[in-house]
Parts: structure tokens; sequence; C-alpha cells
């Protein structure tokens, strides 16, 4: 049992703090938080006083764990690019948690990542929400699968048109995905067609298929461009399916057309050059103006595009291109876990929710600080010596 004292705690439900709170954290858990309380005799004390107290923040897109650090091409395993169509590809099979950017987030105070395939593929598989800190990948799943990642625009287009194949053309992402979406209906038709007592040959494709189209998991859609961030609302639409758009770049172009779709926004990485066309328009103002639109908006890192532990970073930068601070602040903790379907266990300090909590020595979206003391599952994780 732990009990933090002391601390200024950000209750970003309502974007106050509370002063001089307590939080008690018993199995993992938050058992109680709020002021005035006593921390039972027991309990290891962590003195938190003139700090600040968040919950662990949240990195709503990232490559973590697929594209490791330092060991170059032998630890990127986040694009199968040798067929377009891949969704029966499962993250959890490829991620190393002994990626060094793990100790980075968790020294970062980021203590969750949505991590999974890339945007080579129009269909690159299931991607998972996973803690930050741990050894083994299957004990560090929050949500498996969490996402079918597909995708649109110049990264299908250049991997495939440079071997001659489908797609080299922004149509051609667009049937192709169709194509696989009608193929997954008619799957699904046969099986509930056919005698249960019948064997029915196996189709992974199809059942990852089947899981969007039973709105099991969301398509997370790659889409910087305005016409491509629509052609995949217009499909998933057509489809009756969820959707996320990630990357979202010229989104602040058609905000109030976004916004009458009722579609959260993952924006990101705006803290990179204009290094392809399609990021001719990357501002930090994207945040600041989806969110005013009332469309729920994360910021994500890309890691490694932007290294994970820089997530605070973004979520400042948004703000001082005029974003409000609490929302800058709900992107990267509470909207980012009800976006990936984890906000009950993630995102805020409140009772019954996991034990993530950092404990910083200045206020987390100024550059100079830094945590001081962060728990994962209510275990200590990282403390300053």
């Amino acid at each position: 049992m732990i009990a933090i004292i002391n601390g200024k705690i950000y209750n970003n439900i309502e974007g106050k703090f509370i002063e001089n709170g307590t939080i008690i954290v018993d199995n993992g858990k938050i058992a109680e938080v709020g002021e005035n309380l006593k921390a039972p005799q027991n309990a290891q004390v962590i003195d938190a006083a003139g700090e600040y107290v968040f919950p662990g923040f949240i990195d709503a897109h990232s490559h973590i764990g697929l594209y490791e650090e330092v060991v170059g091409e032998p630890g990127e395993d986040g694009n199968e690019c040798t067929d377009p169509i891949t969704p029966q590809l499962r993250a959890i099979d490829a991620i190393n948690p002994a990626d060094r950017a793990f100790d980075d987030a968790v020294k970062g105070g980021i203590t969750a990542a949505f991590t999974g395939p890339g945007s080579a593929n129009v269909i690159g598989g299931q991607s998972v929400v996973i803690k930050t800190y741990g050894k083994i990948v299957d004990n560090m799943i929050v949500r498996n699968p969490a996402g079918l990642k597909i995708a649109f625009g110049e990264n299908p287009k250049r991997v495939y048109g440079e071997q001659k194949k489908m797609p080299s053309t922004r149509m051609a992402s667009a049937a192709l995905l169709r194509e696989a979406l009608i193929s997954a209906q008619n799957y699904k038709t046969k099986r509930e067609k056919s005698d249960p007592e019948k064997f029915v040959e196996r189709d992974l494709k199809m059942e990852a298929l089947c899981d969007v189209l039973d709105k099991k998991i969301p398509l997370r859609a790659h889409a910087h461009r305005a016409d491509d961030i629509m052609t995949a609302i217009r499909i998933a639409k057509e489809f009756d399916v969820d959707i996320v758009i990630e990357h979202c770049t010229e989104g602040h172009l058609i905000a109030d057309e976004f916004a009458s779709f009722g579609i959260p926004a993952i924006v990101g990485p705006s803290l990179s050059s204009r290094s392809k066309i399609e990021l001719e328009n990357l501002t930090f103002e994207t945040p600041g103006i989806l969110s005013k639109k009332g469309i729920k908006v994360a910021i994500m890192t890309d890691h490694p595009v932007i290294p994970i532990q820089y997530l605070r970073i973004c979520a400042a930068m948004a703000v001082r291109e005029g974003m409000e601070e609490k929302d800058a602040l709900a992107a990267i903790t509470i909207n980012p876990a009800e976006i990936l379907g984890v906000s009950d266990r993630l995102g805020s300090i409140q009772k019954g929710k996991d034990a993530d909590i950092v404990i910083w020595n200045g206020h987390p979206l100024e550059v100079k600080s830094k945590p001081s003391c962060v728990l994962v599952s209510g275990e200590i994780a990282y403390k300053e010596s």
C-alpha cells in the first residue's frame, strides 16, 4: 500500500487542482483520493509537498516496441511491405518490451501508449494499448486488439507504386479497402448462415475485419490531407463502422465539416518538419482549433518520429498556439483513454482506476519540469534518486 500525501493533485475531469491532496494506492488501484485523508499505518508514504500530481500521460498513437531504438533495421517490425491488405497482423507479436524507449516513456511521465503497425499498407494490422512498464508484453496489455490500422495518402502509394502493384493511386487505396470490407461482409454472412455443427474454414484476415464490422474495434485511419480525411470518413459511413482519424494534419482546414461527424482526432506528430507534400499545412494550431469546435482531440508523438518522452512538450506547444491548457492536458490523459476505450482504467486520478500516477517537480507543461516519481499499476516504476 502506498500513500501519496501533500500533493497538488490535478483533477482533469473538472480541470481543477486538489490542494494538499492525498492518494491511497492499494493492490495496483486508486483506493481513495481527496483532501484530509489519513495515510494508513502500514502504507509506504511518498511526500509530494510542493509538487504536482497528475494521472500518467497516454500517447494515443505510437509505434513503441515495434520500431526499436539503437538497433536499426533488425528492430523495425512495423510494416509488412509485401501485401497491402494485412488485417491479420497483430502488434502484440512484434512488441519488444526491452526497447529502450519504454524506459524513456516512464521517465517522461507516459505510463500507457497505443502502439501498432505503420502506414505502408492500406490495411496494416491490429494495434494494442499497452502499459510502458513491464518485462513481458502479455502482462503490459490494457486492450488487445484496440484498433485496425488503415492508411490513406502518400505512403501506400509510394510503397506499392514502387513495386508496380496496387495501390499506386488514392483511388486504388480506397478500392482495396472497400473490397476487403465487402469480402468480410460476405464471410460474416456465410458463417452466420452455416450449420454450426459443420466445419467452416477460418480466415484470419476476415475475422479481423469482422471485428470492425461488429464495432468491437474501430478503424484507425492514417490521414494527413483534408481529402484523405474525408475519404476515410466516407468509407466508414458507407460500412457503418467506427473510425478514429490519426494525424489529421489538415483537420483545421475542414474543422466545421469534421466536427459535424462526431469523430475523434489524434493529432500529430507536430514537432517535426514538413518532410513530405501532405505535411504542407502542418501546424501546432490544429489541436486547439479542433478542440474549440467540440471535437475530442488527443495529441500523439508517432514515436519514434518524435521521441515518446516529448509528448508533454507537444501539448505545451499546442497551448502556445492557442489550445486551452485544460484541453491540452485532457488531450494526453482522459481524451486518449476515452478514444482508446480504456477510460474505465486510465486517464484520470479516480477511485477504482489503475494507479498510474506521476509526481512532477513543476507543472508538466513547463519544459524545465520532470517527474520525481512514477507509479504504473501501483508499482514505483521510477523514482528520482
